[in-house]
């Protein structure tokens, strides 16, 4: 007998869920804010901005840089993320888990704090693009943990909040998902640190690809 199916929409965070980039985001932030002249921040604070809007996460990442000196920074965050983006890789099973909820009759998306440009070459690079219904990017919707990316895919789908759950590694995901009435679950291989995702209510948090996979398969 076929189990029901509990979510007809899975939409999940690209960068440190799918995507092992975490540590050259991070790295890039700090080498911008060198490039400017503004203090370095730690390798937590860089990576705990991961997952908005460039605009915001630079914002965090370098409070004391005067705003009309933001799109500075932004430039030199992109000449070091493009001139490596092309040597990252996913985490080791993400397509099988992907193949096999698509088997299943998922709607599949992204909602991500990367721009369209950077996401449509991340889909290309890694030939996952075929395997999503729909994505949404910070920069034509709202940077999380604004809920309206993933409103919009739940509105294009005509897929209740109940029936939603957003998958990723950071608080800004978790947030996002409460924001919009959905269910989450976290993994624990990314940016944050999963102790903060307790306030959250993830239905589970997976410390590795296998895992999430694994637990998609029997409560997804």
């Amino acid at each position: 007998m076929t189990r029901p199916r509990r979510f007809d929409l899975i939409a999940f965070d690209w960068d440190g869920t799918l995507s092992d980039s975490t540590t050259l985001i991070a790295r890039c932030i700090q080498n911008a804010c060198q490039d400017v002249g503004v203090p370095v921040p730690s390798d937590a604070d860089a990576a705990y901005v991961i997952g908005l809007g460039l605009h915001d996460a630079l914002r965090h990442a370098a409070p004391q840089l005067p705003a009309e000196r933001y799109p500075e920074l932004g430039r030199r965050y992109r000449h070091h993320y493009l001139a490596q983006q092309d040597e990252l890789l996913l985490f080791d099973g993400t397509e099988a888990m992907l193949q096999s909820l698509k088997a299943r009759n998922h709607w599949l998306a992204v909602a991500t704090g990367k721009g369209r440009q950077g996401l449509n070459h991340a889909l290309a690079q890694s030939r996952l693009g075929p395997l999503f219904h729909a994505t949404r990017t910070a920069d034509e919707t709202a940077s999380k943990p604004d809920p309206r990316m993933l409103l919009e895919l739940m509105t294009e789908f005509g897929v209740d909040p109940s029936r939603t759950v957003m998958i990723g590694d950071t608080t800004h995901d978790l947030l996002l998902a409460r924001n919009a009435g959905a269910a989450c679950v976290g993994v624990s291989f990314g940016a944050h640190d999963p102790a903060a995702f307790e306030a959250f209510g993830p239905l589970f948090v997976a410390h590795s690809t296998a895992q999430l996979h694994d637990w998609l398969s029997a409560h997804a």
